[in-house]
């Protein structure tokens, strides 16, 4: 008789979950309404025109050097702390870590830290100065700005933040050009 009530036990628990995860499904749907594709994804035959794959552009980031002028220093020297001391240092003679010293960065050449192993996409780029708008673009994307560069960051989408950050690093680079 145990036995059979053990079994009954088994069969309800299966039952409930069945209908919970019903109910769960039906009411997911009423909240969330999903689209469903009005045709496949699979496409056979003829690919999609160049100009359609073409029209879909990187986005474009907003000038920083009108920001600079109202930028904080501070906040900027606060976010490094937060998001970029864990891979960088920013005193003078600082050592490298996982990326190099940024300890006056601003108007230096990209690959400017010595002996520190930069990628080759960013040793290509050696004679290019790091501007606000290069930094900028940098801070925004990293992959974007130099595909193929080591860095894993995923880059920072506020532009107030990055203003404020690029700040900071200009007030660390003694010999910055004045925006």
């Amino acid at each position: 008789m145990s036995n059979s009530l053990e079994m009954n036990k088994i069969f309800a628990a299966i039952l409930t979950a069945g209908v919970t995860f019903g109910a769960a499904g039906v009411i997911g749907r009423l909240i969330v309404h999903p689209t469903m594709p009005h045709h496949s994804a699979i496409q056979i035959g003829e690919p999609a025109p160049v100009q359609a794959v073409a029209a879909i552009a990187a986005p474009t980031i907003e000038p920083i050097t009108p920001l600079l002028a109202s930028a904080n220093a501070q906040n900027g020297q606060q976010l490094a702390q937060r998001q970029c001391a864990s891979c960088h240092s920013f005193n003078e003679g600082g050592r490298s870590g996982v990326g190099p010293n940024l300890h006056a960065i601003v108007g230096s050449k990209h690959a400017h830290s010595e002996g520190f192993n930069y990628s080759a996409a960013i040793r290509g780029m050696a004679s290019k100065t790091w501007g606000y708008e290069e930094l900028n673009a940098w801070i925004a994307n990293p992959r974007g700005y130099v595909a193929g560069n080591k860095m894993t960051y995923a880059g920072l989408a506020s532009v107030q933040s990055r203003a404020d950050l690029i700040a900071y690093l200009r007030s660390i680079s003694p010999n910055a050009p004045a925006p």
